[in-house]
């Protein structure tokens, strides 16, 4: 994975913190949300296969695909959500191997940092994966409920630029009834 980037990083402009806590409710994802940030990727209309499912962007020529296995925890162990990050060269591709439900949190782009006025929390089922555009801002990933593993395929060189990383304001998650 490429060097990740902290609040403490120089170049990286922190978010002032404010006691009140903010909260995003987390609601169930459908194509047509996520659109703006990506694709989501679920069984094929047709069997047996469906070819170019989504869009793999690699902006940079000659840097190799990474094809990583991720462990992730419960969203509730790790709110509030303190920061979002970006890969603005490339697609990131997350496919859930072991994992019954998700949380995404994103948000649109805004002089190149998170509109943090817009932020969205999805729950994606565990059967469906998703692809983010390159450049959309998001939460690190997040199970609903226990630990899971996902693949993530992205491109990568190990330098600064294969991931921006910046604070926000902190923001929880509340499930929406």
């Amino acid at each position: 994975m490429g060097r990740r980037l902290s609040a403490e990083t120089p170049g990286v402009r922190p978010v002032p913190r404010t006691d009140a806590a903010r909260t995003l409710p987390i609601r169930p994802i459908d194509a047509a949300a996520f659109a703006p940030f990506g694709t989501l990727l679920e069984a094929p209309d047709v069997a047996p296969r469906q070819d170019h499912a989504t869009v793999i962007e690699n902006g940079r020529p000659g840097v190799r695909a990474n094809l990583a296995l991720i462990r992730s925890e419960p969203w509730s162990d790790r709110v509030p959500v303190t920061r979002l990050e970006r890969h603005p060269h490339s697609s990131q591709a997350f496919l859930p191997l072991a994992v019954r439900a998700y949380v995404v949190v994103v948000a649109p782009d805004r002089d190149g940092r998170p509109d943090e006025a817009e932020l969205r929390a999805f729950r994606v089922p565990g059967h469906i994966g998703l692809n983010y555009r390159a450049g959309a801002w998001h939460a690190h990933m997040m199970t609903l409920d226990a630990p899971g593993t996902f693949a993530m395929l992205d491109h990568e060189d190990g330098g600064a630029d294969d991931c921006h990383v910046v604070a926000i304001t902190p923001i929880a998650l509340t499930l929406a009834p």
